[in-house]
């Protein structure tokens, strides 16, 4: 019996892996093979988001129940919000994966086409349980860029639904890109900043 239940549970979590869109690359990222010794940041880093991850039922309904990595490319940020979402998805939580640059290009594609498909695309992103946005505001941003990720951050933001984001921007850049989307990423993320900027090292050359 015990067995019988131990496979239906890894049938379940492989189920909700599938899911989620993390490519079989991200798969590999978890916190055991994160270098927090890389420095001071890193480690700092590192302790926070096992921290989301340990205490994530705790807080799952809580206004703050986000967490948001800032930093240079090469920093760890995407490897420890991947390492949090394997952890969750290890543990039956479901998570979607949205890779920013590439999603926000297909639903500008829909958006005006099919606004039937638009809608069934955009929700599955608004209404996750948990949602990992990788890379926001990479590239060029135009004015659809921030309509759409106002209609993701306010739905999930009113909603109070979990949203683990990773960004090479900062506090005052999120702002200034649109404040009413940068004001409730850091709301919802508040007692989860983590901040990797500032250092000359590369965490893709010199991590494990």
């Amino acid at each position: 019996m015990a067995y019988e239940c131990e496979c239906k549970s890894l049938r379940e979590a492989e189920r909700i892996l599938e899911l989620s869109g993390i490519s079989e690359e991200f798969k590999t990222k978890t916190f055991a093979n994160f270098n927090y010794k890389a420095n001071n940041e890193a480690a700092k880093a590192f302790t926070t988001a096992l921290s989301y991850s340990k205490n994530f039922e705790n807080n799952k309904f809580n206004r703050r129940n986000s967490i948001l990595f800032m930093g240079q490319p090469g920093s760890g940020k995407t490897h420890l919000s991947i390492a949090i979402a394997n952890q969750l998805i290890e543990n039956h939580i479901s998570v979607i994966y949205m890779q920013y640059r590439d999603v926000i290009t297909i639903l500008k594609q829909t958006i005006g086409n099919d606004p039937e498909v638009y809608q069934a695309q955009i929700s599955k992103y608004k209404d996750a349980k948990v949602l990992l946005i990788d890379d926001l505001f990479k590239g060029s941003i135009t004015k659809s860029d921030i309509n759409i990720m106002f209609e993701i951050a306010n739905h999930r933001y009113l909603k109070q639904l979990p949203t683990i984001i990773s960004t090479e921007k900062t506090f005052e850049e999120l702002l200034e890109i649109d404040e009413a989307v940068g004001s409730r990423i850091i709301e919802m993320s508040k007692d989860s900043l983590i901040q990797l900027v500032g250092k000359k090292l590369n965490y893709r050359i010199y991590g494990s």
